[in-house]
């Protein structure tokens, strides 16, 4: 029967491998079990950005946009393979009037009768101020006025935007991001079992006996519920706990088309009803436009982009680009579901996406964690060990601020001359293909190459520059059991491949795990 671990975590995606890897390299012992695939739901369908939250200063949510602009520049630190700084054009429109006021907009309305039905440009301004300073910003440029007018970030916008600010967040890849922190923790001595559901949970004696779909049989002394939207399922259904607190569903959806503009930069785009949508330069190709913000009725599992959803978002971009954006456009969909604590706001927009800690400690304690954004994800880390470290052997401090991901041990602006090292070492990989590793691998990227002195020694060619090389590393490193798992979540290759080199993958995959 396998040792009793210091804790049993419930849930792969980012806040149950972030938990998983500080915990282990402190020392602790560790067992993480997801049912599906890590970053399966929502951690691999984020709008993908390291960022404070510019709209949630309009909710008052201060110690939340602080804790996470703090860490923009943390985590850039550590992972800058798959983090790197991104520019956000936020174009003025003049005729643009709002249905619906947030606390603040309220607030400036009284102050400023004239604005009414509107965001003023005055306060958008003190918004961007407060997200440049209160961050304790160092490598990330602060906030510029823009004349649109005959520029690279006007020509794509209709010709009524002429004024914009310019401010600073970060792109990350939120599915590597998942699959490094379980790389690293299972580097420190965690064990990661994927494709094993926890299907019950009970408190026996000082610890807790935890049962998997497979039948296997684990004990531990903590439980950490960090099943992200099955959070309520994991409470009621598995670990069998009274509980009133509330998970509130709330679905993002993003929808991808063709390149919108040829810069690097994004949008930040205001609609009359008071959200907001990102449109993002994606894959090279492509701009990812989201997200939307709507409660999730069905199953956790089953979060789609509705066509309502693609209709919204087609609408709301078309409102600021030259080109029309349509439905027939769209080359890809997908949707998370974000588990937010229910904090009884009126809207799903309005509720907090601040993230929530319950212990529940009537015997042997169980975590359960609610809400949380993947640029909080280490401090949200830290705090739950600190709640736990009453009940659990003295541990190891707080390590992972200075800590690189695997691949990450190299400058935030490095990305460009390790890429260019690469393709000298190996002449036969294109720029493009040599950055593409880089940016999945880092430093690693080497190492996954091996000494191929030409393409065949990497094996079969699936297309899209993907190697027999480097799926077998997906499988043998990161735990990718499907097309579906290296295509769409270490990857988006599956948009640069046919259906025919995608079915080429899952063969090759099946014939590999049968081989095992």
């Amino acid at each position: 029967m396998p040792a009793t671990t210091d804790l049993f975590i419930i849930g792969g995606g980012i806040n149950g491998t972030g938990i998983a890897r500080d915990a282990a390299g402190r020392g602790r012992s560790v067992r993480l079990a997801e049912q599906g695939d890590l970053a399966g739901a929502t951690s691999s369908a984020s709008t993908k950005l390291f960022h404070g939250g510019l709209r949630y200063l309009e909710f008052m949510e201060l110690r939340l946009v602080r804790e996470a602009l703090r860490e923009r520049e943390v985590l850039l630190r550590a992972m800058p393979h798959i983090a790197w700084p991104m520019r956000f054009v936020l174009p003025l429109d003049p005729l643009m009037r709002f249905e619906k006021a947030t606390p603040v907009s309220r607030l400036m309305s009284t102050l400023m009768p004239w604005s009414r039905g509107r965001r003023p440009n005055a306060m958008i301004r003190a918004g961007l101020f407060l997200y440049d300073n209160l961050g304790a910003r160092k490598i990330l440029p602060g906030t510029r006025a823009l004349d649109l007018r005959g520029t690279p970030e006007g020509a794509p916008l209709q010709d009524r935007l002429t004024r914009a600010y310019e401010y600073s967040d970060c792109w990350v890849d939120d599915a590597r991001l998942v699959v490094l922190n379980a790389r690293d923790a299972a580097a420190n001595g965690a064990d990661i079992i994927v494709g094993a559901a926890v299907t019950d949970a009970r408190r026996e004696g000082d610890g807790w006996t935890v049962r998997l779909s497979d039948d296997r049989v684990f004990h531990a002394r903590v439980l950490v519920n960090a099943a992200g939207p099955w959070v309520g399922q994991v409470i009621r259904d598995v670990a069998h706990l009274p509980s009133t607190e509330r998970v509130r569903l709330v679905r993002g959806s993003h929808i991808v088309v063709p390149r919108l503009f040829d810069h690097g930069k994004s949008y930040f785009l205001q609609g009359q009803d008071g959200r907001i949508v990102f449109a993002i330069p994606y894959e090279n190709a492509f701009t990812l436009i989201g997200t939307t913000d709507v409660d999730h009725r069905g199953p956790a599992g089953q979060a789609v982009c509705t066509p309502d959803e693609i209709d919204y978002l087609c609408r709301f971009a078309s409102q600021y680009f030259t080109r029309p954006v349509t439905p027939a456009d769209v080359v890809w969909t997908f949707s998370g579901v974000r588990p937010l604590y229910d904090d009884g706001a009126s809207s799903a927009t309005a509720a907090t996406r601040d993230y929530v800690l319950s212990l529940d400690d009537r015997g042997a304690p169980c975590l359960h964690v609610f809400g949380g954004k993947i640029t909080t994800y280490r401090r949200l880390a830290e705090a739950a060990l600190a709640k736990l470290a009453p009940h659990l052997p003295p541990g190891g401090r707080e390590w992972t601020a200075g800590a690189a991901l695997p691949g990450g041990d190299f400058a935030v602006d490095g990305a460009g001359a390790l890429a260019a090292t690469l393709g000298r070492d190996h002449p036969f990989l294109t720029p493009g293909w040599a950055n593409r590793l880089v940016r999945a691998y880092g430093t690693e990227a080497a190492e996954m190459l091996g000494g191929a002195r030409s393409a065949r020694d990497l094996g079969r060619d699936f297309g899209a520059t993907l190697t027999e090389a480097e799926l077998d590393w997906m499988m043998a490193r990161e735990w990718a059991r499907s097309a579906e798992d290296a295509l769409w979540r270490r990857s988006k290759l599956g948009l640069h491949m046919t259906a025919e080199q995608i079915a080429a993958v899952e063969d090759h995959m099946s014939s590999r795990r049968a081989a095992a």
